[in-house]
């Protein structure tokens, strides 16, 4: 069943623009499927869907094409570095800014690359704080940040 309705859930959000939870319990309803909350945000995480924001400005759910979450890289091209808006350094902290709901995603993506560097984030509705070992690494990890949204910016 848990198989039959994530298939679901890839198909409709192909098919349709989903912007909430609600929204995509109705229409799973309207299959055949019926889901608490809980259970279709279960299914939002383990099927890695990401909230997008569309040209209209609404944000919307997707398939994280990416990369799985073991192998997520913070490049350039990704869905995370397109939903950061700023980016800056106070000591050993790094303080990344996001679209509103991204926080989460950008801050997952920032745990998954692995870096030695990094002893750990707090994720909120939209700011992340990256607590670094050292101020000179904060240093380096905010410049390079910051020239992955330039190379975002100019595409």
């Amino acid at each position: 069943m848990k198989a039959t309705r994530h298939a679901k859930i890839l198909e409709l959000i192909q098919n349709h623009t989903v912007t909430t939870q609600e929204e995509l319990q109705t229409l799973l309803e309207g299959c055949g499927f019926y889901a608490t909350q809980a259970t279709i945000s279960r299914d939002i995480r383990e099927l890695r869907l990401v909230k997008v924001l569309s040209p209209g400005g609404l944000y919307y759910y997707t398939q994280n094409t990416a990369a799985p979450a073991d192998t997520l890289q913070l490049s350039g091209d990704s869905v995370f570095m397109r939903s950061i808006r700023s980016v800056d350094c106070a000591g050993n902290i790094v303080v990344i800014k996001t679209h509103s709901a991204m926080a989460s995603a950008v801050c997952e993506a920032v745990d998954n690359s692995n870096r030695p560097e990094i002893l750990g984030t707090i994720a909120g509705e939209n700011t992340i704080f990256v607590l670094l070992k050292t101020e000179h690494f904060a240093d380096e990890f905010c410049n390079h940040l910051r020239e992955l949204m330039k190379k975002n910016l100019s595409r």
